[in-house]
């Protein structure tokens, strides 16, 4: 009966800590996963989220609507519903937008694959949203046969820039290739000795606002081949061309406008001054009414809402201004850009019929960028130099920058941009609390002292328990005193400015290399690297320590594999320099020569590896290179630990005398202390991915006093609780005893003290009899006897 009991009770215990462990770790294994798929986590902001509605974000003091909202609060519709046409299924289409039928054409055409029709939605006269007519195509064409047809553009301009736009209008799936012949077509359509259509040149400005849609890598992997110069820079060209006879009617698409003016029209012949501006709306996209244009100007007048303005001083018949949403078809080899900022270029073409060509240009810019996160480090006028087919000052200088405005004046007219640099404004965390702080120190010296003893009285003890022991020892201790003395970033200490535009070099107008600075921390990252190294030494030695551990307690009759010793040392000390080599060059060899690589291996808060790559979490530096083998190490020992808990601590043998005296309470604590020295106690990190800062804080606390205080608790296990530092400290007092002088006082004094010593450690809940196996000898001895006395071991 008694028997029957004692197993229920086992397969009780061993139920218990499967599932608890199984639904913690699934848990936090859940909060990553949907962090992953987030790829980031939202930051805080001082204005309530549910301000902006619809997916509209919060930045300098308004709400950024996505294309298919508007308003202050982004509650007002800006799209058309889904629709049918005929046999054609199309899905909601922002305004200014056209969407792709989901009709696709046949798998055995040329065109596999891509719509069979598009349509575009916009306002009608009266302004209601209206959704146009599909024009539909033809699937035995694609982009590499159109750019074959350029010969024929004279005559069949219409439809050719027709099948370019329907080939374009799933940017998304737009490979450098259709990139470079939707280029070279567009541009051969603007091509004023191809004598195209207006209309086809009309439908060929949309392309180009299309093609603006596709990934920033993808336009770098175009601009790597081998013509690809040539053709960016002839559609450029072509464009400030047609920017001149367009008459009085801007054209506007959501990544590209265009304006005209003609002073002979209007009788201003001889105007010397043309004021071009852009307006800030409610999202990212160019929308009717963001440009306008004053003529008989002589100064800027820049405002709050106006996002850039061009102040044309020449005297000509007629100009024309083109403004690209982004960059991308100005691929510079020289100013390598990371951040996703609004990055607007703005042309100014004259009529190059006019003999006198003299013309100056001031210009304004009011860039968009997150204020509460970056802040501004350096600006440079530049325009797009055609030769070098690069960006360059020559002929622009700074005007000075105030309240956040760029001022810059060039001597010429083309391509005009303001190239900026960012630093970004971190948080630096608070120094390490009191309550983290204590925790490492105990473990500080718990583990110093438990190194000390393990290897001073190893000869003593005749154990091969040592190496394992003093090889986890070390780590975790270099870990907590860097974790306590180089954590905290020095750059925390250096002072930056409360105003953008204060630190600014106005004096000079330098070309800049990077968009955004990163102030670099060698010694940083070096802590960051050996943090990195430490704490992955750390966990595999908890799981080399748990597997010999398996191997003393439950293989107690087969002897240790052979060189374990030697195979431990490589894999403890081995392994974890493989991944942090690895993790670093292959960093390193993305970035080159980019300081960049620094902020893309650790965080900038503190000396740890980055939680954020290029793609989120999903490729950071932690999650693969410490947070995946430390799961896989936490699953093996949290196995090892089931079986051990069920067959050793848990297993009541009545041929042991050591197991009948082991209360119910002691077992339990028994367990929760090899769980500590099993690093189990570490899944409850993967609890503190949560978004709810309540609960985050509670686990944290919990977190913090079981973790920062391992090596204290290793201490009391394999230190204070051993009979050689029982004997050894009570030699120890007695020596201190003698010296003070209180010998003779109390004769019987050492041997009162040894027995409350000895009263004091029995009360310890560590594994009192069972985990006897620092004594190998007297472990082998008993499981021994337990082999003998109950076969079903």
């Amino acid at each position: 009966m008694a028997s029957s009991h004692a197993c229920n009770l086992r397969v009780l215990v061993a139920v218990v800590c499967g599932l608890l462990t199984a639904v913690v770790l699934g848990l936090g294994i859940w909060r990553l996963v949907i962090r992953i798929q987030r790829g980031t986590v939202t930051p805080s902001s001082s204005t309530p989220i549910e301000f902006c509605k619809n997916g509209g974000t919060w930045q300098n003091g308004r709400c950024i609507c996505p294309e298919e909202w508007k308003g202050l609060r982004c509650t007002i519709i800006n799209f058309c519903e889904n629709s049918t046409y005929g046999n054609f299924t199309f899905n909601r289409i922002p305004v200014g937008r056209y969407g792709s039928s989901l009709q696709v054409c046949d798998k055995n055409t040329l065109n596999a694959g891509n719509p069979l029709a598009i349509r575009q939605c916009s306002f009608n006269e009266n302004g209601e949203i209206k959704l146009q007519n599909v024009t539909i195509g033809n699937c035995n064409q694609n982009l590499e046969t159109l750019e074959k047809q350029i010969v024929n553009i004279s005559t069949q301009s219409q439809s050719i820039s027709n099948e370019v736009q329907i080939l374009t209008s799933n940017a998304s799936k737009l490979t450098p290739e259709n990139i470079l012949s939707a280029t070279k077509v567009v541009g051969q359509i603007f091509n004023t000795s191809r004598n195209a259509s207006s209309e086809a040149k009309i439908v060929a400005v949309t392309t180009v606002s299309q093609l603006l849609d596709a990934s920033e890598d993808v336009f770098q992997r175009a601009a790597s081949a081998a013509d690809s110069d040539d053709t960016f820079a002839t559609l450029i060209e072509q464009m400030e061309t047609y920017s001149l006879s367009l008459g009085t009617q801007p054209l506007i698409e959501p990544n590209i406008a265009i304006q005209s003016v003609n002073f002979s029209s209007g009788g201003n012949e001889g105007s010397t001054g043309v004021l071009f501006t852009v307006v800030k709306g409610a999202s990212d996209s160019l929308t009717s009414g963001s440009t306008s244009v004053k003529v008989d100007v002589d100064k800027l007048s820049p405002s709050e809402q106006a996002e850039l303005q061009i102040l044309l001083k020449t005297n000509v018949k007629a100009c024309g201004f083109v403004v690209y949403q982004n960059n991308k078809l100005f691929q510079s080899k020289t100013f390598i850009t990371k951040s996703d900022f609004s990055q607007k270029i703005v042309s100014s073409k004259t009529d190059e019929n006019v003999e006198d060509q003299s013309a100056s240009v001031e210009m304004v810019f009011n860039p968009m960028y997150n204020r509460t996160e970056f802040q501004l480090h350096s600006y440079a006028c530049v325009y797009w130099n055609f030769s070098m087919k690069d960006w360059d000052t020559h002929g622009c200088h700074k005007r000075g920058a105030t309240n956040g405005l760029l001022h810059c004046y060039c001597n010429h007219t083309t391509n005009f941009a303001v190239l900026m640099s960012f630093k970004k404004e971190y948080k630096y965390p608070e120094s390490l609390d009191v309550f983290s702080t204590f925790g490492c120190a105990l473990s500080i010296a718990g583990l110093a002292l438990t190194i000390i003893f393990q290897i001073g009285t190893r000869k003593v003890r005749k154990t091969s328990v040592t190496w394992v022991l003093v090889s986890l020892c070390a780590s975790m201790l270099i870990f907590n005193l860097f974790f306590v003395f180089g954590i905290e970033n020095s750059n925390k200490n250096i002072k930056t400015s409360t105003s953008d535009t204060s630190g600014t070099n106005l004096s000079n107008n330098e070309m800049l290399r990077q968009d955004t600075v990163v102030v670099s921390n060698p010694k940083c990252t070096a802590v960051a690297v050996l943090l990195h190294y430490f704490g992955l030494a750390t966990f595999v030695w908890m799981g080399l320590s748990a597997a010999q551990l398996y191997f003393l307690l439950i293989r107690t009759m087969k002897p240790l594999p052979q060189h374990f010793i030697l195979f431990n040392s490589l894999i403890g000390w081995g392994v974890p320099a493989i991944v942090v080599a690895v993790t670093v060059g292959i960093i390193c060899s993305q970035n080159g020569n980019n300081s960049q690589w620094e902020l893309d291996y650790r965080q900038e808060e503190i000396c740890w590896l980055a939680t954020q790559g290029s793609s989120g979490l999903i490729a950071s530096p932690l999650l693969w290179s410490f947070i995946v083998p430390v799961t896989l190490i936490l699953i093996s020992n949290i196995v090892m630990f089931i079986i051990i808990v069920i067959k050793v601590l848990w297993k009541n043998n009545q041929n042991l005398t050591s197991t009948k005296k082991v209360s119910s309470l002691k077992k339990i604590l028994s367990t929760l202390s090899v769980a500590v020295v099993f690093g189990i106690t570490w899944i409850l990190a993967y609890l503190m991915l949560t978004d709810n800062d309540n609960i985050r804080v509670i686990f944290s606390y919990i977190f913090c006093l079981f973790n920062t205080t391992q090596g204290l608790q290793i201490f009391i296990l394999y230190t204070v609780r051993t009979k050689v530092f029982q004997s050894k400290a009570s030699e120890v007092l007695k020596s201190l005893s003698s010296t003070a002088g209180r010998v003779k006082v109390l004769p019987s004094a050492p041997l009162r003290l040894r027995v409350r010593m000895y009263s004091m450690i029995r009360s310890l809940p560590a594994l009192q009899e069972r985990f006897r196996l620092l004594e190998p000898s007297t472990l082998s001895e008993e499981l021994s006897e337990g082999e003998r006395g109950s076969p079903s071991i």
